[in-house]
């Protein structure tokens, strides 16, 4: 499984960005695909994750009403919505797959290699 994920850059607070992500190879049936992010010095922290069937979502209480999850199974694709957002938002943002529903980061199998989003003050 591969993972690609695209759409950081430089943006000013109060602007948006959409991150998106595809999935290539042998992905998982029904998988859930989640967004994470760690800023320099900081842990790894989970910022939103989604169901197959999008029934299910997952959005870290720093991100809520800012960010929105989505996916389009048919593009095997996940997208990551970020409104309104605040220096503190700057972190390299990585996608990742697992078997099933979870926001923990140790349960995700796959993980793409991240890209840099920065929000200047």
């Amino acid at each position: 499984v591969q993972l690609q994920a695209s759409g950081g850059g430089l943006v000013q607070a109060g602007g948006s960005l959409r991150l998106s992500c595809g999935a290539s190879g042998r992905t998982f049936s029904r998988a859930t695909m989640g967004w994470f992010r760690q800023a320099p010095g900081r842990d790894r922290e989970a910022v939103a994750a989604i169901s197959w069937s999008s029934y299910s979502r997952y959005y870290a209480d720093s991100v809520k009403d800012r960010f929105t999850i989505s996916r389009d199974n048919a593009k095997n694709t996940v997208y990551l919505q970020m409104n309104s957002l605040k220096p503190e938002d700057t972190a390299v943002y990585y996608c990742a797959i697992a078997r099933y529903y979870t926001y923990q980061g140790s349960e995700y199998d796959y993980w793409g290699q991240g890209t840099l989003v920065t929000v200047s003050s």
